[in-house]
């Protein structure tokens, strides 16, 4: 395999490493355990490239490496631990020697494992893969359960009755057309039902997004959103539990105005008019709604996506582990259900890839809410958004998460984080600059953000980068 100096240029161009592409200076030796590791986890991310001998920060440069002086010997080793074949190749440049390791795919349905681990890339650094991403791989070569059937045997009327067709047309902006069958062609072009001896058959996908009524199909009652109010900061007292009775498509802009009712507001004194604003910003609930439905382990019985509504939060949440790490939700995109998330983008659901959680903290900033925290738990994720609390009332962990969120908000945005740019996020004056230092101080001693290194000065006009950065 020839790598030409165009390709390598293009490589040292990207904007940042990702599970594709990582590079490492190793001028002298790099360690040989941890190339195989390396090459097991780009392999489970669908292959890349390793790059030894070129600076890891932007703008990256070549250094040169002494390390793996064979390409040979280190591609025969490599295959011998890890039983797949790895290409080594070595390029000369005047700065120095490069070594480029060319990793494939795994298989499709297949994991490649390092001593008993399945490793995958969490930001940069390698982790464990999680139980449910495993059980995504292995389910490769199985039907997607977006393609299984919801409903045998349906006629043509049976479909348009229990399929909210017309709310398809309406979300894409279409006229609806004038003859039946051009309905059951488009139903049948995006998948939604299936052609069999005469008769129609209702997808998973079809149903789970247009359904006029969820529970008319038995296996998918228990996938409707649960709306859940509580009385108070806990779970003794329930006021309201409701779950939803249409498709996610068709259903979704009135399930965001059940809950925005019943979310508590609070009156604002403009100039001249009083108004009532909701204690949570609308689009973060909207894109949370979204990425909890679209990004749902379906295979999961028992449980669905929830909507629960706390005095002094909101939480919501979906069954299913994430595929990235919650640190990294603001910069990086893994969608578990792509089919599903493609259709409910050109629905006008919800956003573009990637962009959902930059709207949502971007929202808690206007609000001056405190930082949206992401958890995960051995069977779901969730999202929590708090009402508002003062900077002097957050304890050490909220500041510290919004300075991290604030960092990697302004790093999206082609920006970086400053003591002025935080103070603003805090709504703090310009003689609180040392406690907002502080702050940030503790954000880089937990290893959240670091110092610019393209910027020199005092503390307090220092610039500052996510981690990952």
């Amino acid at each position: 395999m020839s790598t030409s100096l165009e390709s390598l240029k293009r490589w040292l161009d990207a904007p940042m490493e990702n599970e594709h592409l990582e590079f490492k200076e190793a001028k002298n030796q790099f360690d040989t355990t941890k190339l195989f590791k390396c090459c097991v986890a780009l392999a489970n991310e669908g292959g890349g490239k390793l790059i030894l001998g070129v600076t890891d920060n932007a703008p990256r440069r070549i250094v040169g490496s002494q390390a793996f002086a064979s390409a040979s010997d280190i591609q025969s080793k490599i295959f011998h631990k890890l039983n797949f074949r790895v290409d080594a190749e070595e390029l000369r440049f005047s700065e120095g020697r490069a070594v480029i390791f060319h990793i494939p795919s795994r298989p499709r349905g297949t994991a490649y494992q390092f001593e008993g681990t399945y490793l995958m890339r969490s930001g940069e650094a390698l982790a464990p893969m999680t139980e449910d991403r495993l059980r995504t791989i292995f389910d490769e070569g199985k039907p997607d359960w977006l393609s299984e059937i919801a409903r045998l045997g349906v006629t043509s009327d049976e479909v348009i009755k229990l399929l909210d067709t017309q709310g398809y047309f309406d979300l894409l902006k279409l006229p609806y057309p004038a003859q039946r069958e051009g309905v059951l062609e488009k139903f049948l072009s995006e998948r939604l039902i299936r052609s069999e001896d005469g008769r129609w058959e209702i997808t998973n996908l079809g149903a789970i997004l247009f359904a006029k009524y969820i529970r008319e199909f038995d296996n998918l009652s228990r996938k409707a959103a649960r709306v859940i109010v509580y009385e108070g900061k806990g779970k003794i007292k329930t006021r309201l539990d409701k779950p939803g009775t249409k498709g996610y498509a068709v259903g979704f802009e009135g399930l965001i105005d059940f809950i925005n009712d019943l979310l508590p507001s609070n009156e604002v004194v403009g100039k001249a008019l009083r108004e009532t604003v909701k204690m949570f910003p609308e689009v973060a609930i909207r894109e949370l709604v979204a990425n909890a439905l679209i990004h749902q382990d379906l295979r999961g019985s028992g449980t669905s996506v929830a909507i629960e509504i706390y005095t002094d939060r909101i939480e919501i949440s979906n069954p299913g582990k994430p595929f990235i790490p919650p640190e990294r939700f603001i910069d990086e995109y893994q969608s578990r259900n792509e089919r599903l998330a493609d259709l409910m983008r050109r629905l006008g659901i919800c956003e573009e890839k990637g962009s959902g959680v930059d709207k949502v903290i971007q929202s808690a900033e206007v609000y001056q809410l405190p930082a949206p925290d992401f958890r995960v738990s051995e069977r779901h994720t969730t999202a929590v958004l708090f009402s508002y609390v003062g900077f002097e009332k957050m304890d050490g962990k909220n500041r510290i998460r919004a300075c991290y969120q604030h960092c990697c908000l302004r790093y999206v945005m082609n920006e970086r984080m400053t003591n002025q740019s935080l103070r603003e996020r805090f709504k703090l004056p310009e003689n609180k600059s040392t406690t907002v230092s502080q702050v940030i101080a503790d954000a880089v001693d937990a290893k959240l953000i670091k110092p610019d290194d393209a910027t020199t000065g005092s503390r307090r006009y220092a610039q500052y980068l996510p981690f990952w950065a």
